[in-house]
């Protein structure tokens, strides 16, 4: 075909033909392999997202939030191995762009360290999940429910719903205190009673309380024990295991309970109180 385009024009132009018409042949040959390397590469990349986004959720059931990064991560190398290949379909030399992309990369990790930092973080966080949406945690000296956790950072809401966003990073190398972690939870209480009061009524009356509660399990068994002899008061320790959902209301209601109780009873609570002898000379 070339031969017979070539030999239809004017001599002088033979020449350049025969030059320029297999440079436009290879190159368009070039450009339709390129497209369909595109068509190809483009389509994998979704197909590879979606197939990756499956594997996470199936077997592991992961977040949404992980599988979508985790996703996203496959199409983009698909997406720059296709690049990569058109490059070299049209004589670029690859490896040269490969050395100068890497260089470029590591320099804006170094610029992004903080959050590149925040982003493994929050890719740990996500994998491990030591904490859930909805928990009540404590991380970094800083008590809340957790509202999101995201790739970057985590959000709480304290008591008085007053917003506090923490980086992934702090989050991940500091302690942390889950409140909601395990289905239960064990309430600490101390009730004082004076020195002349019944230490046995006393108790018989906490244990009544407690047996009275249908929030407070039977099992691990409630515990009321002297544990302490103070300054001013014989200190009843109660120990008592409830829902985690029910810890604050049993604490209130027992204390409240407890009080009313002993008033009843006439078990005293007594004041701190001080005895000062004033002598005359």
């Amino acid at each position: 075909m070339p031969e017979e385009i070539t030999n239809k024009l004017p001599e002088g132009l033979r020449g350049q033909a025969d030059l320029l018409v297999p440079l436009i042949v290879d190159n368009g040959i070039n450009l339709v392999a390129a497209i369909l390397i595109l068509i190809v590469g483009f389509g994998l990349a979704g197909r590879a997202r979606r197939l990756t986004i499956r594997a996470l959720n199936k077997p592991l059931r992961a977040d949404e939030m992980l599988t979508s990064f985790f996703g996203s991560i496959v199409r983009y190398l698909v997406i720059i191995v296709t690049v990569l290949a058109v490059l070299g379909r049209f004589g670029v030399e690859t490896t040269s762009l490969i050395a100068v992309l890497g260089a470029a990369g590591l320099a804006v990790g170094l610029a992004l360290q903080g959050t590149l930092s925040n982003v493994a973080a929050g890719v740990m966080l996500l994998v491990f999940r030591p904490f859930r949406v909805g928990h009540f945690v404590e991380l970094g000296g800083m008590s809340g429910t957790v509202k999101e956790l995201n790739l970057f950072t985590t959000e709480l809401a304290t008591g008085d719903n007053i917003q506090i966003i923490i980086p992934n990073s702090s989050v991940w190398g500091q302690p942390l205190k889950n409140y909601s972690a395990h289905a239960t939870r064990r309430v600490d209480m101390v009730f004082g009673i004076s020195y002349g009061s019944d230490i046995d009524k006393a108790m018989g009356i906490v244990h009544a309380a407690i047996a009275a509660d249908t929030r407070c399990l039977k099992e691990p068994a409630p515990l009321v024990v002297v544990g302490a002899l103070g300054a001013s008061s014989v200190d009843l320790t109660t120990r008592v295991w409830c829902a985690g959902a029910d810890y604050w209301a049993v604490k209130f209601d027992l204390q409240k309970k407890v009080k009313e109780a002993f008033d009843a009873e006439g078990i005293e609570i007594p004041f701190p109180t001080q005895t000062v002898y004033h002598h005359n000379n």
